[in-house]
Parts: structure tokens; sequence; C-alpha cells
């Protein structure tokens, strides 16, 4: 199995993406989360490529991706959609199942919504589209931020998502910390440490604001269109915590909802458990 590292250019952006599998395979597409890229994904491609074409971009201002400025490109969800929307029609993906993590969740039910006869499957991971996953006490400076993103507070913001050790938390909270690997805070560091990269990410944590007042409509597609659905959800983790994950079951009554004893990154030191799931779920979609 290999792994290719290609571009794609989207509107003059350059857009990092890793690829795996036979083209002639149903297509899964992985959106990762904040504030990390496609490598995440790493230990995921090669145990998927054997079944799926594995695509996973890096959103602008992400990864390896170009990273614009915020007065050159504006760092909104609804932007961040329009380039993976534009990304996927370029690369001809007329069919895809969707996993989302963390940002990829609001970027993957935007995308989905648009274009609702385009997804095949969702794989959910700690990926947030209710209240009950939105606790008061995490996110409670966000909050703050949301009502008056004054520079005060968006410094407040900056230091408690981007400090070199809300980094390393992000990975760690919640987990055996010696199944970790460093690399991937460190490899955030440097790229969050490029010119205007922290504005960038304060402007998607600010907007982040506009994602509950979506969820109604996320609900209604859920409804609406049935879209098989696997969770796999770290229970350890405090940013979206295992609350978020059992009201999907009120709008998808056969979703496939799976608890693991993770945290936030679940990929870290749940690789081959999440992997596992996501064969014997897509093998029972294709006997059906």
């Amino acid at each position: 199995m290999t792994i290719h590292y290609r571009t794609a250019d989207i509107d003059g952006l350059s857009i990092f993406y890793r690829e795996a599998g036979d083209p002639a395979d149903p297509v899964i597409l992985l959106l990762h989360g904040f504030p990390a890229s496609s490598f995440q994904y790493r230990d995921l491609i090669p145990l998927l490529a054997a079944r799926f074409h594995v695509i996973a971009p890096d959103y602008p201002g992400f990864g390896h991706s170009a990273a614009p400025s915020n007065t050159e490109f504006a760092y909104t969800f609804e932007h961040l959609t329009d380039v993976v929307e534009r990304f996927t029609e370029q690369l001809g993906l007329d069919r895809y199942a969707l996993y989302l993590q963390d940002f990829g969740g609001p970027v993957g039910f935007r995308l989905a919504v648009r274009h609702p006869e385009r997804v095949s499957f969702l794989v959910v991971q700690n990926a947030n589209a209710y209240e009950e996953g939105l606790p008061d006490d995490f996110w409670k400076v966000p909050r703050q931020v949301w009502a008056d993103p004054s520079p005060e507070h968006r410094a407040v913001l900056a230091d408690a998502a981007m400090s070199d050790e809300a980094l390393a938390w992000n990975y760690t909270h919640g987990t055996d910390p010696s199944r970790v690997s460093p690399d991937s805070w460190v490899l955030q560091r440097a790229l969050l440490d490029r010119p205007g990269n922290r504005e960038a990410m304060l402007d998607l944590l600010v907007d982040y604001r506009t994602n509950p007042d979506r969820y109604p409509e996320w609900h209604e597609y859920f409804r609406t269109h049935r879209p098989p659905t696997l969770v796999v959800w770290g229970r350890n983790d405090e940013i979206f915590p295992e609350s978020g994950a059992y009201p999907y079951a009120r709008d998808l009554p056969d979703v496939d909802l799976n608890i693991l004893d993770a945290g936030h990154f679940a990929l870290e030191d749940h690789t081959a458990e999440i992997a596992a799931h996501i064969e014997r779920f897509a093998a029972g979609l294709a006997s059906r």
C-alpha cells in the first residue's frame, strides 16, 4: 500500500491531501479537527486503504495547505466548507463516506446538507452536533469570546487553546500519555508559529459560535436522509464529552454507537479499534 502526498489548486490555494487505495473502491473522505491536519490520520489511512479510496485533505491554514492571512482569506466554517466542496468536485468525488472529528463535524455536516445524495455513510468521532456536547465548564471561555470577541477576550482564548500546554493536553487528556506520540503537537506548534496563523485559528474559534445555530438544520438532515452512521466516541474527552454522543440516536434511530476508553484524539491510541469498527460497519452496509 502506497500513500501519495498531493496538492490541488482550489481557487488559487494549494490544498494538500493524502491519498491511498484503489480509485475504483468506495471513497472515504477524512476531515480533520483543530488544531490538527490530515497528519492525524497517518495511522488510519493504511488500515482503510484495502477497502476504500482514502482521501484526507488539509483545510486552508492547516497542515501543508496554503495558509493565507485572515486579511486574504475569511476563516469561517462556511468558507472552509466551500473549499472542501470544490476540492471534492475537482477530484471528481461524487459519492463518499465522511469521517468527521472535531472541526471536521461542522465542515462535514455543512457539506452533507449541501449534497445529501453524495454521502454514503458517516463516521462521527468526537464531532459534536448537539447542545448536550458543549459543556458549560469547558466552553465558558469560548462562549465569552462569542459574546464579545474583543482583543482581550481573544488573547485569553488563544492562550487557552494554543499554548504549548494546551496543544499537548488536547492529545494526552483521558489517555495513557505513554501511548501518544508528541509528534502531533510539536508539528502543530511549528505550524501555528507561522506568521498570521494564530489569528486565523482564532477567527475559526470565534466563528464556532455559528455552529450551534446550524444544529437544527443538521438534525433535519439526519431525520430526512437517514445517512447510515457509525459513532466511535472517546468517553474521556473533556472538549466534546460522552454526553454529546448519545443524542445522535434521537435523530438516527439506527445509529451504530460505540463508546471508547479514549480521549479527544481517539486515533492516537485506538486506531486499530476504530478501523475495525469502520470495516465491520462498511461490510454490513455492503451486505444489505
